[in-house]
């Protein structure tokens, strides 16, 4: 068991006891991949870089690994065992309830350099060995020049480039395609020219790579702050369409005057303003009206499945929310532009697209959720008028968990559509409304189970109806009027359902 000196809180205090495990077992080991590049920075790595380890061993990874988890009292599981990583993984949890740390181990033999020649970017193709020279330089940071460095990564490190290791890098694995842009924009750094030639030039192997692992990339590169930007050079580089196909008759696709861009550059600014909009109001003349609060970050801050959280899956329904107009396009005799349905072709494409990706269930109906209802906030009331108490409960009710998310989508739509053109005055209004579309809404709880006036068999036995569609749609009703507070007793509930009931089923 670690002791209180040798807290294992992350990487920086498992490395001295790396180092004495493995110089008790006379073994070879290497600390290479992410963290080992994070700290070579000029600066304390932010919660965007990897707090994990990497570890490449002249062993058996499995054997090692086993005996690593024990000795840290920690957990084991393998990672690839066709390609024999194996990982120790804290049993303790850390932020989100994920593993304060972990630490892979991959087997190597030969030199070490061998293996660094078959890494994808140099930055990456670094290593420090883990022995007994090391403990006293890693506590004082004078360890940085031991790192064994054949294709210069630390100058690229200093000039801020990702650059590969050779040019048969993506071709010797096209997962690296995406991960080049999810460096860049994890780092802050910029693709080295030739190495964004070689990405263009065998971009269209990316259908090669699972969908699992394309899928964690690009959602990783859409969770960064900036996604507009990186989605950008995702299309630059001949990739993003190829990811998602439907986003390509997008281009060009003009729209009403109301609109300052096309559909794809309503699209890229609308993901931008899903992301600003649930960044706080940040003293800003335009996000001040956003309504914010703890809560609202809460929610946002939820994990829907893959790691990922809903603000992820809002900037995603956002690059997905007018997918269908290029389908759905037609300009009537007067010459107005109409896209009838691409809600609901778009919500369907989007299921279809997102399924293929391999996105879990939840978050495939999360977002295809608010791809189909993102009017609706904005239809649920004519001019100034602020929606009335039914039609925000129906609203709630047909969404539900998706409800909140889709608001958010509306402002960041509003807001895309008017691009410079935004006025104040307007979009406060706008602004307002959909505060009290979500003020409203968390008022209006709806009634459940004991708490609900009447259910079915009180209907069948005072109202004499039978069975059936008739029963359902009485106890809707109820419902919303109960939410609404419009009903609040059983005789009110009962005298609400025998007005509703057809002329010809009504009796005394």
């Amino acid at each position: 068991m670690a002791t209180p000196q040798e807290s294992l809180a992350g990487p920086w205090e498992l490395v001295p006891r790396l180092i004495r495990f493995f110089s008790a077992r006379q073994t070879s080991a290497y600390l290479v991949g992410g963290y080992l590049r994070d700290r070579l920075l000029p600066r304390v790595p932010s919660p965007n870089l990897d707090p994990d380890l990497d570890l490449i061993v002249d062993g058996d990874p499995e054997s090692l690994a086993r005996g690593l988890a024990a000795s840290l009292s920690a957990g084991f599981f393998a990672v690839s065992p066709s390609r024999g990583v194996f990982r120790v993984t804290a049993r303790e949890t850390g932020e989100r309830g994920k593993p304060a740390w972990s630490i892979d181990l991959k087997g190597f033999s030969g030199d070490v350099q061998e293996d660094l020649a078959r890494r994808d970017f140099t930055v990456d193709a670094m290593a420090l060995r883990l022995d007994d020279r090391l403990t006293e330089s890693w506590a004082t940071d004078g360890w940085a020049g031991s790192v064994i460095d054949p294709f210069n990564g630390r100058q690229d490190l200093a000039e801020k480039r990702i650059r590969a290791v050779s040019p048969s890098v993506f071709q010797d694995d096209p997962g690296r395609l995406l991960r080049s842009v999810r460096l860049v924009a994890q780092v802050g750094f910029r693709l080295d020219p030739d190495t964004a030639t070689l990405v263009r030039k065998d971009a269209h192997r990316l259908g090669l790579t699972s969908a699992e692992r394309s899928r964690d990339e690009f959602l990783t590169i859409l969770s960064l702050d900036g996604a507009r930007a990186h989605l950008e050079v995702l299309d630059r580089l001949d990739l993003l369409c190829r990811l998602i196909p439907e986003l390509a008759p997008a281009k060009g696709v003009d729209q009403p005057r109301v609109h300052y861009w096309d559909v794809w550059g309503h699209t890229m600014h609308c993901v931008e303003e899903a992301e600003m909009v649930t960044k706080g109001h940040r003293n800003s003349p335009i996000y001040m009206f956003v309504p914010w609060t703890p809560e609202s970050e809460a929610h946002f801050s939820q994990e829907t499945g893959d790691g990922h959280t809903r603000g992820t899956m809002l900037k995603l329904a956002a690059l997905f929310h007018d997918i269908a107009k290029p389908q759905t396009k037609s300009v009537e005799a007067d010459g107005h532009t109409r896209f009838f349905g691409h809600s609901e072709l778009g919500a369907s494409m989007a299921e279809d697209r997102l399924t293929k990706m391999r996105l879990n269930s939840r978050s495939v109906a999360l977002v295809s959720k608010m791809v189909e209802h993102h009017l609706r906030p904005n239809n649920m009331s004519k001019d100034v008028e602020l929606p009335t108490p039914r039609a925000i409960h129906r609203y709630f009710r047909d969404l539900g968990e998706a409800a909140m998310d889709t608001v958010y989508l509306a402002l960041a739509d509003y807001l895309a559509t008017n691009g410079p053109s935004l006025s104040q005055e307007h979009w406060s209004g706008h602004a307002r409304m959909m505060e009290h579309i979500l003020q409203s809404g968390a008022q209006q709880p709806v009634p459940m189970g004991q708490d609900r006036l009447l259910n079915g068999h009180d209907l069948i036995e005072h109202l004499g109806v039978e069975p059936g569609p008739l029963v359902g749609e009485l106890l809707k009703k109820i419902i919303e009027a109960q939410s609404t507070g419009e009903i609040q007793t059983r005789e009110e509930a009962l005298a609400l359902a025998r007005e509703s009931l057809p002329t010809q089923r009504r009796r005394e």
